[in-house]
């Protein structure tokens, strides 16, 4: 054999060699672990200053929106329920909402301060930096974020119990998580349900617009159809049906599209309202909101505990005139869209309120507030309503 082709071999042999030895000995154990990657090269990349910093580095400047974060579900959700420096996958933690990320931030993108931080500016590195500049907004948008919360909420077959879930169209259909929800610490608190409503970006109280004005006189002759069950003035004859007289109009006029389209269900409420137009519907809502009504009564006993009980459970929050924010007749709601529950009969509030919990009647909030109730709470609340005077 000549000796260049000799000489040939024996460097291909000798690189096969190398080769093989810097395969075996000098690429890392961990090559391929995570297919063509190396394993440490996960936690080498984790090491390095994350865009993402994570909730703690929100603290200094976000003290009162951070403790309630720190006493809340989501911050209880994080991995051994330690409050963490950087982002981790566990629980939900200020970046996942808002947008930025908090690692540029304080910076000339400023993420949106809460509302009882708001300040002009944000002074970093001795400079200022404008923040809450108008029509900048760093949030999530109101559909994003109701997605965002369906990622965990959303009902599933194979989801853990323990996680709470919710049929999000007999829940809040399309209303934002934050219309009832703090979304710094979500189990709903009523003692911080903000009554009136309010824009979750401004903070601003939003007007409650009340449906076109009925002509009570014109409803006269409509509510005459009405009285074998809810009698000539909107008192009921029967106990299990509900009292209409001085019920607010726009709450009866939305009943009875509810019962015309099929949103609400009831055969024989069904059945009046399909003969009803628009005009007719809106004419006896206003004959009825004008009605005097009369306190029916009940068990004094069950209405004192049910009186302690509304207050724990937050009814005053929509059922107040004056909400949580101010005094009013208790059981006199202080929005037009929602029904007034002085004096109306104890048995119907009861069957009402089992409806919400059983789900054979879906309302945003009451069938949340009503699971969460027993049955002698349901007896007790239906007894103190029926005794609260309706003037």
């Amino acid at each position: 054999m000549p000796k260049h082709i000799v000489r040939l071999l024996v460097l291909i042999a000798v690189v096969a060699i190398v080769a093989f030895s810097a395969k075996k000995f000098l690429v890392p154990g961990s090559f391929y672990q995570y297919g063509h990657y190396r394993g440490n090269a996960v936690a080498e990349i984790a090491a390095k200053v994350p865009k993402l910093q994570g909730s703690a580095s929100c603290q200094s400047c976000h003290k009162e929106a951070y403790a309630v974060w720190t006493g809340g579900i989501h911050r209880k959700a994080t991995k051994d329920g330690a409050i963490q420096g950087v982002v981790i996958k566990n629980g939900v933690n200020c970046e996942v909402c808002h947008t930025g990320p908090a690692g540029n931030h304080p910076s000339k993108e400023a993420m949106p301060l809460s509302i009882e931080d708001r300040v002009t500016t944000i002074t970093h590195k001795h400079i200022d930096h404008p923040a809450d500049v108008p029509g900048r907004n760093l949030m999530l948008s109101p559909n994003d974020m109701r997605n965002l919360c369906l990622n965990c909420h959303d009902k599933l077959e194979a989801r853990p119990t323990m996680q709470r879930q919710i049929a999000v169209e007999n829940h809040g259909g399309a209303e934002p998580c934050t219309s009832c929800h703090n979304p710094h610490s979500p189990r709903i608190n009523f003692a911080d349900l903000p009554r009136p409503p309010v824009d979750p970006i401004t903070g601003k109280a939003l007007p409650v617009i009340a449906v076109k004005a009925g002509n009570a006189a014109a409803g006269k002759s409509v509510a005459a159809a009405c009285a074998a069950c809810h009698g000539n003035s909107g008192m009921s004859i029967n106990p299990a049906w509900p009292n209409l007289a001085g019920q607010h109009a726009d709450y009866l006029y939305n009943s009875l599209q509810g019962f015309k389209s099929g949103t609400r269900k009831n055969d024989t409420m069904s059945g009046m309202a399909a003969g009803l137009s628009d005009a007719d519907m809106r004419n006896v809502a206003a004959y009825f909101s004008k009605s005097s009504c009369g306190v029916t009564g009940a068990d004094k006993a069950k209405a004192e505990l049910g009186k302690a009980k509304a207050a724990e459970a937050g009814c005053a929050a929509c059922h107040n005139a004056g909400g949580l924010r101010g005094t009013g007749p208790a059981g006199i709601s202080a929005s037009q869209a929602w029904p007034n529950l002085a004096g109306q009969n104890a048995a119907y509030l009861t069957v009402a309120l089992n409806s919400f919990k059983d789900d054979s009647r879906n309302h945003a909030v009451m069938s949340s507030v009503a699971k969460a109730l027993s049955d002698s709470d349901i007896d007790n609340l239906s007894a103190y309503f029926a005794t609260v005077s309706c003037k």
